[in-house]
């Protein structure tokens, strides 16, 4: 680690700390030449190979745009999506692994997606799973009706109550 202040090319290490999220660790360092002191934030970093083969970085701003369009039209917010995101995130890192394939990430936002909003799992899921015909919509119809999710929203089997405001 470079020092930011004289550009040494070794720094040493005062005190180490996990973040709140415990997705990081903060470091307090050194610098042996300047003696001058600074922090550093260390993550670990994911990469998702996509399908044509090239790697990126893990971006919740990705995960955020893919499910965007499955959720137009519902009450989903801006901070649903990005609550989502780092559940997905959390998810993947859990796993312990540092790189991923485009599937995975995928598969890890439909649990999430589910618990958010049935209707948006349902388009995510249509086109992220390549469902080719009605059967397809009516057996993951029939699998959100065989484990009815615990959120807060009506579930598929529900209709939605509507008041009426005479009442």
């Amino acid at each position: 680690m470079h020092c930011p202040f004289c550009r040494h090319p070794d720094s040493r290490v005062i005190d180490s700390r996990t973040s709140d999220d415990g997705l990081s660790i903060r470091r307090r360092r050194q610098c042996p030449e300047c003696g001058r002191r600074f922090s550093t934030t260390e993550t670990a970093s994911l990469t998702v190979i996509k399908r044509s083969g090239v790697v990126e970085p893990f971006s919740r701003e990705k995960v955020m745009s893919g499910v965007r369009k499955a959720c137009q039209g519902r009450p989903v917010t801006e901070a649903d999506l990005a609550i989502l995101a780092q559940r997905v995130e959390e998810s993947v890192r859990s796993a312990g692994i540092a790189q991923f394939e485009a599937n995975e990430i995928g598969l890890a936002i439909l649990p999430h997606l589910r618990e958010l909003d049935e209707v948006a799992y349902l388009r995510f899921a249509s086109v992220y799973q390549a469902f080719e015909s009605l059967s397809d919509f009516d057996s993951a119809i029939a699998e959100l009706r065989a484990h009815p999710r615990t959120g807060s929203m009506p579930s598929i089997d529900e209709p939605a109550s509507i008041q009426n405001p005479q009442e």
